[in-house]
């Protein structure tokens, strides 16, 4: 049943967005494993019960980019980035993506020099299914590979074979995929900076077109949030963090991988990953799926968040937006200063008071690069103090 054009649910109508970015990005929240450290909204088969079945999602996604394009207009803009990310979009059969990326095209075409991206696990793709995202419009893949020893794999309680990697790069590259990308995490309980150090030749030594390097985080509500209360595993530690940092960003520097946020690097500025960029420069984009995040010309809702509660709503024909806001400008400038500081192109002057700029500088963590602040490397490793420093 096709979705009713109803309003999001937010203070003032949805415009299409004008002379900036447009992307889409659509959840696919199936893992076949739930990992101890990840809050993301994504569920197992075991957790899911009826409703909001895998076989079911593509066609919910499709009807909800055509809901999209009611809500945005004639007018709606052609699309620059589309974003698959999850759980594990490469759960889902690669006609299923393929089918849902086809309805964006057809509904709000998509942008000459598009950027496609999939995350994927390791063990979740075969050379047959990548050449059909190949062929259905894909060209950036991103492989959740975390790291390449196997006992800090099982403290993430990842299941993929480390060996696996390397294949799955190899099969991306024989599918034409333009850009691939390497996901990693330190500061795992009992990862050493040997381990972390093995991780990143690893990685370096599939030529990777692009890695993230996130610092393991523990957040509440998760198995790893558990066993840190209860002392059955170390909280990770602010010291051991910054130094596999810096051996990161040494390592990376050295293969040819410069930095252009915090916590990512790419070989040239073409293998940036744009639909990133655009939610850290205010872009504007739709979020397809179970609590999914949309941001349109400062109006922003989400999605409600279990796939059957967001199956029922398709399935009614009602919108499946679960709240919404509108930003001010104080909140949007507020939230410039929090994206804008990460990034190597920096933050620009006037979006904080000058005194506290130059206070950044005179303590070493950030430089005045024309009229835009960029942090250092050791403001990058404190870039939240940074932060306060800026707005508080």
């Amino acid at each position: 049943m096709p979705v009713a054009p109803l309003e999001v649910p937010v203070e003032a109508p949805v415009e299409a967005p004008i002379g900036v970015p447009f992307g889409f990005y659509v959840h696919v929240p199936f893992c076949a494993v739930r990992c101890g450290y990840c809050d993301f909204n994504t569920y197992t088969a075991t957790e899911l019960g009826g409703g909001g079945s895998q076989a079911a999602y593509a066609g919910h996604a499709v009807a909800e980019v055509e809901y999209a394009a009611r809500v945005l207009g004639p007018d709606r803009p052609e699309v620059a980035t589309v974003f698959f990310g999850g759980g594990t979009p490469t759960l889902l059969p690669a006609g299923d993506l393929t089918r849902t990326l086809a309805a964006i095209d057809e509904r709000f075409g998509l942008a000459p020099g598009v950027e496609v991206t999939t995350e994927a696990n390791p063990d979740s793709v075969t050379p047959e299914s990548l050449e059909a995202l190949r062929a259905g419009g894909f060209n950036r893949v991103s492989f959740g590979m975390q790291s390449a020893v196997r006992h800090v794999l099982r403290a993430l309680e990842r299941t993929h074979d480390p060996a696996n990697v390397a294949r799955a790069v190899t099969w991306a590259r024989e599918a034409g995929f333009e850009q691939v990308s390497l996901d990693l995490i330190y500061g795992t309980p009992g990862e050493s900076v040997g381990d972390w150090q093995s991780s990143l030749d690893a990685a370096l030594a599939c030529e990777p077109d692009h890695v993230s390097a996130y610092s393991l985080i523990v957040e509440d509500g998760t198995r790893l949030a558990r066993q840190v209360r209860t002392g059955a595993v170390p909280a990770p530690d602010d010291d051991d963090l910054a130094e596999k940092y810096v051996i990161a960003d040494e390592a990376l520097g050295a293969a040819g991988l410069q930095w252009y946020e915090v916590s990512n690097w790419a070989r040239d500025e073409a293998a940036r990953c744009r639909h990133n960029e655009l939610y850290w420069t205010s872009g504007s984009w739709w979020g397809v799926g179970p609590g999914a995040h949309s941001h349109v010309s400062g109006k922003r809702w989400w999605n409600v968040k279990h796939p059957s509660a967001y199956a029922a709503r398709i399935a009614a024909g009602q919108s499946p937006a679960q709240d919404g806001e509108v930003l001010d400008e104080d909140t949007r400038a507020l939230e410039r200063v929090l994206l804008e500081i990460r990034l190597r192109d920096g933050m620009p002057l006037d979006l904080a008071d000058r005194v506290r700029v130059d206070e950044v500088v005179a303590d070493g963590l950030g430089v005045l690069e024309a009229d835009r602040l960029v942090l250092t490397r050791r403001g990058r490793l404190l870039a939240d103090a940074v932060v306060r420093e800026l707005v508080d």
